[in-house]
C-alpha cells in the first residue's frame, strides 16, 4: 500500500498486514498480527490489537478500540482472535474484544453492519449481517445475533443469550433470555415481547402472506396462553406451510437458555 495513506503519527507494528488503499488516521495504533483488507479506513486515535482480521471496505471512525483482550478473569493469555467481515461502519468509541479459549476462541462480526457510537461487543459474540446497533448497545460475552437485527439505544443483552434474525429490541431494554426471530421487545423492567417486527419485514420485502404466517406463530407462542410445549406443537403444525415459522421453531428448539416470554 502507499505510505501516503498512513498518517505520519500512526504506529504500525511489524507483522501487521494492510491491504491496498487502506487509510490510517493520526495517532492510531495497528498491532502485530492485525490484518486489514483492501479499501478499509481507520480513523484517528484508534487502537487495533491482534490477532484480528478485518475485511475490505470497512469504515472505522475515531477512537475505536478493537481486538483487545477479553474482559474475562478466566482468560489466561491463550491465542484468541477477532474476525470482522466487509463493509461495516464502526462509529466512535466502539469496543470489540477477542474471544476466549473456553468460548470457542473467536469473536465474529459479519458484513454490512452499522455499529454506532459506544457500542460494546464482548468476547465470543457472533454477530450476523445487516444489523444496526444504536448508541451504547452492549453485548455481554457469548451472545449470538442473527441477521437484520436492530438494537436500539442503551440496550443490554445478557451473556449467552441469542437474538433471532429480524428481531427488534426497543430502547433501554435489558434482555435476559433468547429472543426468537421476527419478535419485537420493549422496555418493561427486563425486556418483554411486544408483537412482531412487521414494519421491518415489509421494508425487507416480506409479502403479506409471509407476515401473516409469522403473526399466527407469534400468537401461538405468546398470546394463546399455552405452555411452551403446547406452543411448540402448534408451531410445528404452522411450520408445514411456512419456512419462516420453521426457522422460528428451529431457533426455539436450539435454545439452551430460557426463552424470553
Amino acid at each position: 500500500m502507499s505510505d501516503s495513506l498512513v498518517h505520519p503519527s500512526a504506529v504500525i507494528e511489524p507483522g501487521a498486514r494492510l491491504g491496498n488503499d487502506v487509510r490510517v488516521g493520526a495517532f492510531s495504533y495497528i498491532g502485530a498480527d492485525v490484518e486489514i483488507g483492501d479499501g478499509t479506513s481507520i480513523g484517528p486515535h484508534c487502537s487495533l490489537h491482534g490477532p484480528t482480521r478485518i475485511g475490505r471496505d470497512n469504515r472505522i471512525h475515531g477512537h475505536v478500540a478493537i481486538g483487545g483482550e477479553p474482559q474475562d478473569k478466566k482468560y489466561g493469555g491463550e491465542r484468541v482472535e477477532l474476525v470482522i467481515g466487509d463493509r461495516n461502519t464502526i462509529r466512535e468509541f466502539v469496543t470489540i474484544n477477542r474471544g476466549t479459549g473456553a468460548g470457542g476462541g473467536c469473536t465474529r462480526v459479519g458484513d454490512d453492519n452499522w455499529l454506532l457510537a459506544y457500542t460494546h461487543i464482548a468476547h465470543d459474540c457472533v454477530v450476523g449481517n445487516h444489523c444496526v446497533f444504536s448508541n451504547n448497545a452492549t453485548l455481554a460475552g457469548h451472545v449470538g445475533i442473527g441477521d437484520h437485527v436492530i438494537l436500539s439505544g442503551f440496550v443490554g443483552i445478557h451473556q449467552f443469550c441469542r437474538i433471532g434474525a429480524h428481531a427488534f429490541i426497543g430502547m433501554g431494554a435489558f434482555v435476559n433470555g433468547d429472543v426468537p426471530p421476527f419478535v419485537m421487545v420493549a422496555q418493561d423492567g427486563y425486556g418483554r415481547p411486544r408483537g412482531i417486527n412487521s414494519e421491518g419485514l415489509k421494508r425487507r420485502g416480506f409479502d403479506p402472506e409471509r407476515i401473516s404466517a409469522i403473526k399466527r406463530a407469534y400468537r401461538a407462542l405468546y398470546v394463546a396462553g399455552s405452555s411452551l410445549d403446547e406452543a411448540r406443537a402448534k408451531l410445528a403444525e404452522l411450520a408445514g406451510d411456512s419456512d419462516d415459522v420453521r426457522a422460528l421453531l428451529d431457533f426455539i428448539e436450539a435454545s439452551e437458555r430460557p426463552l424470553l416470554r
